[in-house]
């Protein structure tokens, strides 16, 4: 993208002019201090984007001229994180970490042994909320064209669904015999990674995703923290898989 900074807007410009307002406006004029004829680009989160250059900057608004307009399709295989909910911000970490690493897709999952839990109502809907604020903000900090969806909460049976219909799961577990690098990978459709609590995964719960389809493996030979564990798989999956290859898009359009 240029290095040029990205805004997030929930519909791409249709015209040749565009205005950035609302809190993306603002901190483009206020905090970025952007200046007429600076270049920046605007994302829906979605893959489309558009290359635009500051023509005006108001107190809490910039106009814009659109360039350029182009759409980089989704990595493949597309790689999702089942997250186990963990105590303090460290949920936050993990989701922020994964972000910029390239995660497509967050589940947070009530387990067993986790220690935060997310009841039904206005507190689990506001830490959900801050798992989504977080993504959206790594994936501008990140200046990635696709900002990860963050699902609803999933129990033990919900995650086991998602196991049956994925291409692969791969459960980090620190007692696993086989390593990430030994797993047959796909090279396209859903890959999930399941991350368990501060507590570890009940051997239940190794149980019910096993049968599910589920192949528990180990990264390396120390222990990752729950908030940490994700990034370092997805950094390993970059280089197993065409994840890391040639940057993807369908090129630049002029307007």
């Amino acid at each position: 993208m240029h290095g040029d900074a990205v805004f997030h807007v929930d519909e791409l410009p249709s015209g040749d002019s565009a205005r950035l307002d609302g809190p993306e406006g603002r901190h483009a004029a206020t905090v970025r201090r952007m200046r007429v004829g600076e270049h920046l680009v605007l994302s829906d989160g979605a893959g489309g984007l558009a290359r635009c250059a500051v023509t005006e900057v108001g107190k809490d608004s910039v106009g814009l001229d659109v360039l350029a307009r182009w759409l980089e399709p989704a990595p493949s295989p597309r790689v999702t994180l089942v997250q186990a909910l963990v105590k303090g911000d460290r949920g936050e970490l993990a989701v922020e970490l994964a972000t910029e690493a390239g995660i497509d897709a967050v589940h947070p999952w009530r387990a067993a042994r986790c220690v935060a839990r997310w009841e039904d109502g206005p507190r689990g809907a506001k830490a959900l909320a801050r798992w989504r604020s977080t993504a959206l903000q790594a994936a501008k900090q990140a200046r990635r064209a696709w900002v990860p969806e963050v699902g609803e909460p999933l129990g033990t049976g919900q995650l086991a669904e998602l196991v049956r219909d994925s291409a692969r799961t791969l459960v980090l577990h620190e007692a696993a015999e086989v390593g990430l690098a030994e797993v047959e990978l796909p090279a396209e459709g859903d890959l999930l990674i399941v991350v368990g609590p501060e507590g570890g995964i009940t051997e239940s719960e190794i149980a019910r995703l096993t049968e599910s389809g589920a192949i528990p493996v180990r990264l390396g030979h120390t222990v990752l923290r729950a908030s940490t564990a994700a990034a370092v798989a997805l950094g390993a999956l970059g280089v197993l898989t065409g994840r890391w290859g040639a940057a993807g898009g369908t090129g630049e359009s002029a307007r």
